[in-house]
């Protein structure tokens, strides 16, 4: 690996991987999540579990990619020996699954920008817009073309080398996504009865609390950090050694939690000015959100905005998704970057249509009682991430813990806090992993 790339800049790898953890969660999933579990109930645990257990298998799995110097299989054959390889392998299937089903909602969000610039996507009644979307989803050439477009503008940024690519594009998005969050949200919460939004997500009340809303949090803790599948591996394999990786890793905590709570400011104080329902579910922000944009003055203005927002959140995340295959295809097929982006953009393709059509001609399609969409949804999430996620921990927490501590104590960890750091890798998280693992499959 002598002339493998490095990030430019400390600065660019934090940026890049927040990105990567970012995604759609933040404006989407967190939103209606927060919405359907009680609002501060949910965001609450989330809050502690993220900075603790979610920041300690971060800082976990950036360091097995800085002392492998590699993607994560030869990561884990280096580190864990070669019984881990089917595990490191099971890694970069779940990436290839979660892309294949991610680059057709990427898709979608293009949509909505180029309808939002037109005019006409902003609908106030519920019924049509819902029928709008499932026309949309629902058409085949529509929906093949956007997940195609949007896995062309994924491959443009990962084929060129990794300071150039993924690191400018982070460089220029991130702060633009931010900004322009800041400002859909300033004309959000100035709405009358908007305070009862922010209200609902921030006051706490012990009532709100249940099981539920706890076993939502940590499954989102692991999504929000894009842990367990090996992208955040992959990303601190181009990380120089100067770089403090425990500093980093709590910045890319921060800004990753921030981004989600914006994105809760962006959605829950517009769906209280108007008497929405919080808990709307999934659809609370492509079902709900249109219908505010059309009672606002400048309703396609603010759209666009937001469905901006929406792409370039879903575009930092497809380049990390798409970069744990690509890795892999260098590193272990030593192929050039660029041949292995075409490659790879072809593949997901190729199953990613499977996810697209199971909303039109596939839809009647089932395995195992679920479309292929939702198929590979849940063998990612249910099952893919979980596993990875208790894998990381057996890697890093025992068969290179030698080198963990290292990598710590050189970030200015105390030979204390590495212990509670162990303590945490090894038992506090993988009982936190088995819930969700136990609970996502029942």
């Amino acid at each position: 690996m002598a002339n493998r790339s490095t990030w430019a800049s400390q600065i660019g790898f934090i940026l890049s991987s927040v990105g990567a953890a970012v995604g759609l969660g933040a404006i989407w999933k967190f939103p209606y999540l927060a919405g359907s579990n009680g609002g501060s109930a949910f965001f609450l645990p989330y809050l502690v579990l993220t900075f603790t257990v979610g920041v300690v298998l971060l800082i976990a799995e950036i360091t097995l990619g800085r002392v492998a110097k590699g993607s994560i299989v030869p990561a884990y054959r280096t580190l864990g020996g070669k019984g881990f390889l089917p595990f490191a392998y099971m890694g970069i299937v779940t990436g290839f699954l979660v892309m294949s089903f991610y680059s057709a909602v990427g898709g979608w969000t293009i949509a909505y920008f180029f309808e939002a610039l037109a005019g006409s996507g902003i609908v106030a009644d519920k019924a049509s817009l819902g029928a709008h979307f499932a026309g949309l989803v629902s058409n085949p050439v529509s929906a093949l073309g956007l997940q195609a477009l949007f896995l062309a503008l994924t491959a443009l940024v990962v084929c060129r080398d990794v300071s150039a690519g993924i690191e400018r594009l982070n460089k220029v998005l991130l702060p633009l996504f931010l900004a322009l969050m800041v400002v859909v949200i300033i004309r959000g919460v100035t709405l009358p009865g908007a305070m009862k939004g922010v209200s609902y997500l921030f006051s706490f009340d012990a009532g709100r609390f249940t099981a539920a809303s706890l076993f939502q949090a940590m499954g989102f803790m692991f999504f929000s950090l894009c842990v367990g599948c090996g992208c955040m591996l992959a990303y601190g394999s181009y990380l120089s050694e100067r770089v403090n990786v425990v500093r980093s890793c709590f910045w890319i905590t921060f800004l990753s939690l921030l981004a989600s709570v914006l994105g809760g400011l962006m959605v829950m104080p517009a769906v209280f000015a108007f008497g929405l329902d919080p808990a709307a579910g999934p659809g609370l922000t492509f079902v709900t959100m249109p219908i505010v944009f059309a009672q606002l003055p400048f309703g396609s203005f603010f759209a666009a905005l937001f469905y901006l927002c929406l792409i370039f959140a879903a575009l930092t995340s497809a380049v990390s998704l798409m970069e744990i295959i690509v890795s892999w295809c260098v590193d272990e097929l030593r192929v050039t970057r660029g041949r292995a982006t075409i490659y790879v953009s072809f593949a997901l393709m190729l199953t990613g249509s499977l996810c697209s059509l199971s909303f039109g001609p596939l839809s009647g399609t089932k395995v195992f009682g679920k479309t292929f969409f939702d198929l590979a949804d849940f063998l990612s999430s249910n099952i893919g991430l979980p596993v990875g996620g208790l894998v990381l921990c057996a890697v890093a927490g025992f068969f290179a813990w030698p080198q963990v501590k290292d990598v710590l104590l050189r970030s200015g960890l105390s030979k204390t806090a590495a212990s509670v750091f162990r303590f945490i890798l090894t038992v506090a998280s993988p009982a936190v992993i088995l819930i969700v693992l136990v609970g996502g499959l029942v």
